[in-house]
């Protein structure tokens, strides 16, 4: 089986890479540390590509961008993928404003390219996309809340398990980074329905991981940990820090592509996070990790929120669940937070050395 993962070195891309090419499989990467460009050397992926390169005979990377027609369509004429896992991105949304351009040309056009070179190589290839819930805009936030110690949550009991994938993602503020993912969605949808390609959509809580390249606005609790950890001032923006997130590790990401790959659907959508038994506010986040690392969080609280930012969100799992039994969450925060903080003290430890 031949499997194409996009954004090979980053959070999900690494994850799926490395546990095909354990499986046997050959797996084609595209990688050009895109995020390097983002967000600067702390967003570098070259380490964990090289990594990946020297670890597994079984995988090869393009350098090349998803934004070029040409170059992606020269890679299908050369190889017949079967399955694309496609989670090459700008992953910010505050970035997004800066870059609309690059942003959709690379969420949007880059989708686009992706699904028109398998319509026209082979309808049969899966393709499995990482979308987001900030698809949904700013829409959860009208929503009644109610507000606890240390969190938000939902009032009425239909929302007692989460935001279901019929929730509309119409009339509400998005962020650019959100409106160009909104496009990736429905083009994933439509190629899945007008052409019969089995594929689906996956709008993603908090992924997370001890492989995350966190920065500031992007990668919560990996970048949270690190600033524990380092005495670094993490940023609160808004809603006393009660603001809610569900988080997924990276593995269960793949353990649910496995299912899919296992058993394809066509154009099916799911709310893919750790639903409400793994959400936490920023404010419980910093008492979970404190517990583990020992540290006091340093941190600074801004009043104005950051633009379409959600409340209180997390991910109704009932569908994805109904429609694949066998998935669940495997990894719940206190081994999501151990994990992270472990891979960044040794990163620290590491640092001391060289510099001694």
């Amino acid at each position: 089986m031949n499997i194409l993962v996009t954004g090979a070195a980053g959070l999900i891309g690494s994850e799926a890479v490395e546990h095909y090419c354990k499986k046997g499989f050959t797996v084609y990467g595209i990688e050009n540390n895109q995020r390097k460009i983002f967000f600067g050397k702390q967003g570098s992926t070259s380490a964990r590509l090289k990594q990946l390169q020297s670890k597994y005979s079984n995988f090869q990377n393009y350098k090349i961008d998803i934004r070029s027609q040409k170059d992606i369509f020269d890679l299908f004429s050369t190889i017949t993928f079967d399955v694309v896992i496609h989670t090459a991105a700008q992953p910010s949304h505050d970035k997004a404003a800066d870059i609309p351009f690059m942003d959709f040309e690379i969420n949007a056009n880059g989708t686009l390219h992706l699904l028109e070179a398998i319509r026209r190589t082979n309808k049969d290839c899966i393709f499995i996309h990482m979308s987001t819930n900030k698809v949904y805009g700013d829409k959860p936030n009208t929503l009644k809340l109610i507000e606890k110690k240390s969190r938000y949550d939902y009032f009425s009991s239909k929302y007692k398990n989460g935001i279901n994938e019929n929730f509309s993602i119409d009339q509400s503020k998005h962020s650019l980074f959100g409106a160009s993912k909104v496009a990736a969605d429905i083009l994933v949808q439509e190629y899945g329905r007008y052409f019969g390609i089995p594929s689906c959509t996956l709008r993603g809580g908090c992924l997370t991981g001890e492989n995350h390249s966190g920065v500031e606005l992007h990668g919560f609790l990996n970048y949270l940990v690190k600033c524990n950890t380092q005495n670094i001032k993490y940023n609160i923006f808004g809603y006393k820090g009660k603001q809610v997130r569900d988080n997924i590790h990276s593995s269960d990401v793949i353990q649910f592509m496995d299912y899919f790959i296992e058993n394809p659907k066509i154009a099916e959508v799911y709310n893919l996070g750790g639903g409400k038994n793994n959400s936490c506010s920023i404010l419980e986040a910093f008492s979970l990790s404190e517990n583990i690392t020992g540290n006091k969080m340093i941190y600074d609280y801004q009043e104005e929120n950051r633009i379409g930012d959600h409340i209180c969100y997390y991910s109704d799992l009932t569908k994805i669940k109904k429609h694949y039994p066998q998935f669940t969450i495997t990894k719940d925060l206190n081994y999501i937070i151990e994990n992270i903080y472990k891979k960044t003290y040794e990163k620290k430890i590491s640092a001391y050395r060289v510099r001694g």
